[in-house]
C-alpha cells in the first residue's frame, strides 16, 4: 500500500511535542514496516528537514509548491491541491498527523481514505490561549476531521472520551494509540553530562527536584514555587531545577521573587535530550504539576530513567502514568504538594518499563489501523 503523510503543517522547531511524535513515528515506519511505501508531502521551505528519512528504502519526499512557514498560503494550498496531488501519485491512504484534515474527494466518489490525529481539544478547555479566529478554526477542523476521516486517532482514553463528548457522531471511528517514548540508556557519557550540569548550576545528585515544562498557566508552576516557599521553612537544602521554555517567563520570575526562593529555583531554559535525561536520572524527585495534558511525556520519561515522580491526577496524567507515580489530591494546594513531596521522598527509586509506549509497539498499532482500512 502507498501511504501519504502530510507534513505541510510542520514548522521545524516550533510545533513542539506534536512534531517530535511524528518524526519518531516516521522512524518507526521506516524501521519496522516492510510492506508499505510512504510519500512524505513537505513544503519547499521545510523539505530539507526531512531528508534524513530518505535513508529508509520505503520513503521518499514529495516537495509541494507551497511554503509551510506562510501559514495562510500553506493552508489554502493544502486544501485545494494536496488531495489532487496524492491521487495523481497513486496514494491509497492519507495519514494526517494533526487535526487539520484538508479538503478531499469523498470516498463514495473514489476518493482516498484518511486517517487523522486529534491530540487534544486544548482550545476548548483553555480558550484564553487562543485568539477567536484560532478557536473557530480549531473547532471547525476537529468537527471536519471527525466527520470526514475514516478513522480518528487520539493519544489517550481521556482524549477519546473528550472527543466523544463533543462530537458524539464520531464515537465508532475513534481509536486510541499512545505516543511513543524513547529515552537513552544510562551511560558513561550521561554521567559526564551531569558533571557539567553540576558545575554549571551548583547542584548535587539527589539534592534537587526537577521539572520540565512550558511556563503556561495550566502547567501550574506557580503552585510548585509556592510549595518550595513552604518547604524552605522546613528544609532549605533542596533546589528546584526548572527546564522551562515558552509561556510567561516574566510571571514565573515574579512568582519566584514574591515567594523568596530566588536562591532555590534554577531556570535552565531549553535543555538537550542528554541534559534532560541526566537531570531525570540524578534528581531526588521529578515534579509535574500540570492541570491539563492530552498525553504528557515528561513523567513517563522520568520514571523510565528511575526518578520518583510526584504529579497530579488531572485529565490523562494518572492514566498514562498507570498509577505508578505519587499523586497530589489537590493540584492547586501548595501545602498538599509539600505533604506529598515528603511522602515520596520515603519511597525507593525504581525504573519502570512502559511497553505500551515502545516505538515498535506504537508503530504496529498504526500499521494495524492502516491495514484494517485497506482490508475494508
Amino acid at each position: 500500500m502507498l501511504i501519504g503523510i502530510d507534513l505541510l503543517w510542520v514548522r521545524p522547531g516550533i510545533n513542539g511535542g506534536t512534531e517530535s511524535a511524528i518524526r519518531n513515528l516516521m522512524n518507526g515506519f521506516g524501521s519496522f514496516d516492510d510492506k508499505n511505501e510512504y510519500i512524505l508531502f513537505a513544503g519547499k521551505d521545510t523539505a530539507d528537514s526531512f531528508n534524513d528519512y530518505e535513508k529508509y528504502p520505503n520513503m521518499r519526499i514529495e516537495v509541494c509548491d507551497t511554503e509551510c512557514l506562510k501559514r495562510i498560503k500553506r493552508i489554502a494550498w493544502e486544501n485545494s491541491k494536496l488531495d489532487k496531488l496524492a491521487r495523481k501519485l497513486g496514494v491509497e491512504l492519507m495519514f494526517i498527523p494533526v487535526y487539520s484534515k484538508p479538503n478531499s474527494l469523498s470516498e463514495d466518489k473514489g476518493g482516498i481514505p484518511y486517517v487523522s490525529v486529534i491530540h487534544d481539544l486544548q482550545a476548548m478547555h483553555l480558550p484564553q490561549y487562543f485568539s477567536l479566529p484560532k478557536r473557530i478554526f480549531a473547532k471547525r477542523s476537529w468537527k471536519k476531521a471527525c466527520k470526514e476521516s475514516r478513522t480518528v486517532v487520539t493519544i489517550s482514553e481521556y482524549c477519546r472520551e473528550d472527543i466523544i463528548k463533543n462530537y458524539p457522531f464520531a464515537k465508532d471511528k475513534i481509536s486510541v494509540i499512545y505516543d511513543s517514548i524513547d529515552v537513552n540508556e544510562s551511560s558513561e557519557d550521561l554521567s559526564k553530562v551531569f558533571d557539567t550540569i553540576k558545575e554549571k548550576y551548583g547542584i548535587e545528585k539527589d539534592g534537587y527536584f526537577y521539572t520540565l515544562s512550558s511556563m503556561l498557566p495550566h502547567k501550574n508552576l506557580e503552585t510548585l514555587i509556592k510549595a518550595m516557599g513552604l518547604y524552605k521553612t522546613e528544609n532549605n537544602s533542596f533546589k528546584l531545577v526548572v527546564s522551562g521554555v515558552g509561556g510567561n517567563k516574566d510571571a514565573f520570575n515574579r512568582c519566584v521573587k514574591e515567594e523568596g526562593v530566588e536562591d532555590l529555583v534554577i531556570d535552565t531554559g531549553f535543555v538537550s535530550g542528554e541534559e534532560r535525561d541526566a537531570l531525570y536520572e540524578n534528581c531526588s524527585l521529578f515534579l509535574f504539576p500540570s492541570t491539563f495534558e492530552g498525553f504528557g511525556m515528561p513523567p513517563i520519561e522520568a520514571m523510565m530513567k528511575g526518578a520518583r515522580v510526584v504529579t497530579t491526577k488531572c485529565t490523562c496524567i494518572e492514566e498514562i502514568t498507570q498509577g505508578k507515580a505519587t499523586y497530589v489530591d489537590d493540584p492547586l494546594s501548595a501545602a498538599n504538594w509539600v505533604d506529598t513531596i515528603k511522602r515520596a521522598l520515603l519511597l525507593e527509586k525504581k525504573k519502570y518499563d512502559f511497553p505500551e509506549y515502545d516505538l515498535k509497539n506504537v508503530t504496529n498499532k498504526y500499521l494495524a489501523c492502516f491495514n484494517g482500512i485497506k482490508e475494508k
